[in-house]
């Protein structure tokens, strides 16, 4: 049995390591770098991670989406077989497309900078907290009919909720109850006995403004949201801002509504370029994202509010 040094020691990623190991991360290394990016303050923290072994995985689910109880029959009578219950049988099948980042690190940086040894695993923790939002990035704004390459690999959230819960909030010229009212009502209400445990996700712009909104009001509750980050709620559900919402959207469900597959094995390699003296790090993954109940996604688009930006601003830097 591995003694807790060893596995640390094993787990340990830095840039001379893969050097020396021909440029793959051990089990343990692999283990280590997915957590440095599920660890990271995106919306990657908080979904379902589901581990894959191959290419594609399929998800059974299985429910009840009306009544299942019925009025007893007679005493020595069988329920009638239209009336018996049957669960909604359901499956997801996640399949995994590759993506990759390259990194080139000039040899003066590894040399001369102040960090000395210890840049080599800064850079790594880097790697994955860049990662995360990137991926956070493609859980959001996925969408397979995008111009972006990389965007199109797969639908994401936004691309996922059905049309018939996407709301036009055109009407809604300030961000208020009203806007997180809508999606709430929006909902189907078999997926609202647990409101607490759902999300709505809003760009950090939004989550600003709604904050402003409460505290407008002549009370301790008005002074606490703009002096304390304290967590904002709406009908009972937090108010979540990520990095990669678009201004103008709101997305409500669960988290673990939202599945995010990685095939286990992650692969960092490294090389060098001596004629231009740099360090070459390359990252592939292998990645899909789900939802589990389209059904319990909500969102809400086009509403504005005078601080705003415009609809011209996006909220993402990507590059194909």
């Amino acid at each position: 049995m591995k003694d807790n040094r060893s596995i640390v020691e094993k787990a340990d990623i830095a840039v001379s390591n893969l050097v020396s190991s021909g440029g793959y991360l051990n089990s343990e290394q692999a283990d280590a770098f997915v957590r440095m990016i599920i660890d990271q303050p995106t919306m990657v923290n908080q979904c379902r991670v589901v581990r894959m072994n191959a290419p594609k995985r399929k998800i059974e689910k299985i429910g009840f989406g009306s009544r299942i109880l019925r009025a007893a029959p007679s005493s020595g009578t069988a329920l009638d077989a239209s009336k018996r219950a049957r669960p909604d049988l359901g499956m997801i099948e996640l399949e995994t497309e590759e993506i990759i980042a390259e990194v080139w690190l000039p040899y003066d940086v590894l040399e001369d900078n102040i960090e000395r040894g210890g840049l080599e695993q800064t850079i790594m923790s880097m790697i994955a907290e860049r990662a995360a939002l990137d991926l956070e990035e493609l859980i959001v704004l996925g969408d397979t009919g995008s111009s972006d390459s990389y965007l199109a690999l797969c639908d994401g959230i936004l691309a996922l909720t059905p049309s018939g819960h996407t709301i036009d909030g055109s009407g809604i010229t300030d961000v208020k109850k009203e806007l997180f009212k809508a999606a709430v009502q929006r909902m189907p209400t078999r997926y609202l006995r647990n409101r607490a445990a759902m999300r709505h996700y809003v760009s950090h712009h939004v989550e600003m403004e709604y904050r402003d909104s409460i505290a407008e009001r002549a009370t301790t509750l008005g002074d606490e949201k703009i002096s304390k980050f304290t967590p904002m709620f709406a009908y009972g559900t937090p108010v979540e801002p990520i990095a990669m919402m678009p201004d103008h959207k709101l997305f409500l469900s669960y988290p673990k509504n939202i599945i995010w597959g990685i095939q286990r094995d992650i692969m960092i390699e490294t090389d060098k370029d001596i004629r231009r003296r740099v360090l070459i790090i390359v990252l592939t993954m292998r990645c899909d994202v789900k939802v589990e109940e389209p059904q319990a996604c909500v969102v809400v688009e086009n509403f504005t509010d005078a601080g705003l930006p415009s609809t011209t601003t996006t909220t993402t830097t990507t590059t194909t």
